[in-house]
């Protein structure tokens, strides 16, 4: 241990004034706060390297009334933020803790710019291109898409924390909380207790454990073997455990994200690869039922309720103007799964209908006004034109006239994140199944539930959450340790 890490009387303790239990965003944002208020902090990691989810991320942040918004003409408040916010969850959520989050989301990202991190006052198109975008289904643009992405964002916290002095011990995973008298009063990891004034959980979510995912998680499983994970590894529901002995009250079940794929894919978009530009979504009667690049946000609910799945049709055109590079999205991997038999293909419209199952007339028609439509530069019914333009796209889709033609299955296949987790209040305090706050005990990120609900807001949503909700569980912690008043909501 550091020398930020006393040792305790007995051989085999050690004390700190806040421990950090996960080095991903929400970790790393406490344990930078909570040393910037003067405690003495040690994080442990149960992997081999820091960055968590926040790491493997685009690094997008939702926040409202910014630098960057104000430098890019956009007019946003955290009133206005916390309205659209409650209004998508159908108000299913604790309004104190997301107004606390939607005035500190802010804060949040003007300190992370004071750390060093990049989100320069200009207009992206896309998650790749630092600045502000589109993302979600926001009432205004709040997506701001960092310089590096998520891992420049862990970079740049990383940093923080060796300026800081914070202690990080890596390859470490903590399997208890010390819990006496009623108030948590450390861990134990490998062996080693170490007492502390202040614990904050944030282990990420439960993604990676299938037992937890079947009762935390049920619909992650439907899509069956096409399902796969792109959350970190140490995303293992610790923080289930942690409740099971303190007694902590546990919320968000049946909530999480998951995210139209195509069946073949089996990583993040980024190594897989994306859809050809030219493509049409058609439902079992043959029809086309939403705009193919809706957001994430808002596109598996719309799958789900065409019974789960949907086809996705192209043409070779559209099949052979796939970039090379990646893992799935390629024009020779297109060709081996039909090859397969597993996306299918035909050489008419009619012959790839009987093979898809769906009325011919119905698929002839869908495609004819898909083609009549977009590559002009129009879409009446679903307005695709509109989030084309709003992506930066440089051209209109071509049509889809070019034999032979696919179809390959899309579901909501990628497991991106769960929202079950420990129930925190406003100051990220756990809360007990009286709803009292366990004292000595905070969680943020995936590990404390109540922000992320039932609609994933979109673009930056689980980073802002993690990073905001990291910042306020490190203030409150570090207040343990000097017996301040925890504010019932959190000034920024």
């Amino acid at each position: 241990m550091s020398e930020h890490v006393g040792r305790h009387d007995h051989e085999d303790e050690e004390t700190a004034d806040v421990v950090v239990i996960g080095g991903g965003g929400a970790g790393l944002a406490a344990a930078v706060t909570a040393a910037e208020e003067g405690a003495r902090v040690l994080l442990f990691e149960s992997e081999s390297e820091l960055g968590g989810s926040t790491q493997l991320s685009a690094g997008l942040f939702t926040a409202a009334a910014t630098s960057v918004q104000r430098g890019t003409g956009v007019e946003d408040s955290a009133e206005r933020f916390y309205q659209h916010y409650m209004d998508l969850n159908q108000w299913m959520l604790e309004p104190g803790l997301v107004r606390a989050f939607c005035e500190n989301a802010g804060p949040t990202l003007e300190w992370l710019i004071g750390l060093g991190a990049g989100f320069p006052a200009r207009t992206s198109t896309n998650a790749h291109m630092p600045g502000l975008t589109r993302a979600g289904v926001e009432d205004v643009w709040r997506a701001h898409v960092p310089a590096d992405q998520g891992l420049g964002l862990v970079q740049v916290l990383a940093a923080a924390c060796r300026r800081l002095g914070v202690e990080t011990v890596l390859n470490t995973r903590v399997r208890h909380l010390l819990f006496e008298d009623g108030r948590v009063r450390g861990v134990v990891a490998d062996g080693v207790t170490v007492r502390a004034n202040a614990v904050v959980v944030a282990t990420g979510g439960l993604a990676q454990d299938p037992e937890l995912l079947k009762e935390y998680y049920p619909d992650a499983l439907e899509a069956g073997e096409h399902a796969f994970v792109v959350a970190a590894p140490g995303s293992r529901g610790d923080h289930l455990r942690f409740a099971e002995q303190v007694g902590a009250s546990v919320t968000g079940a049946g909530w999480g994200l998951r995210m139209p794929t195509v069946y073949f894919q089996r990583q993040h978009h980024w190594q897989s690869g994306f859809p050809p530009l030219s493509r049409v979504y058609v439902n079992g009667a043959g029809r086309r039922f939403m705009d193919e690049d809706a957001s994430y946000a808002v596109s598996t609910g719309i799958i789900d309720a065409q019974g789960g799945s949907a086809w996705c049709v192209f043409d070779d055109r559209a099949r052979a103007s796939l970039p090379a590079g990646y893992a799935d999205w390629t024009p020779e991997r297109v060709t081996e799964e039909a090859d397969a038999g597993r996306t299918l293909r035909a050489d008419t419209l009619e012959e790839l209908a009987a093979l898809m199952g769906v009325p011919e007339a119905a698929l002839l028609t869908t495609v004819r006004t898909w083609n009549s439509q977009l590559p002009n530069g129009r879409d009446p019914d679903f307005l695709r034109h509109l989030t084309l333009r709003g992506k930066g796209a440089q051209a209109d889709p071509e049509p889809l006239d070019t034999a032979p033609y696919y179809a390959a299955r899309v579901l909501p296949a990628e497991i991106v994140c769960t929202h079950a987790g420990l129930e925190i209040d406003s100051a990220a305090a756990v809360r007990d199944r009286t709803g009292t706050a366990v004292p000595g005990l905070f969680a943020a990120g995936e590990a404390g539930a109540g922000v992320l609900g039932p609609r994933y807001v979109g673009g930056g949503n689980a980073v802002a959450n993690a990073l905001t909700m990291g910042r306020i569980a490190g203030r409150g912690a570090a207040g343990a340790r000097r017996g301040t008043a925890r504010p019932t909501r959190p000034v920024a």
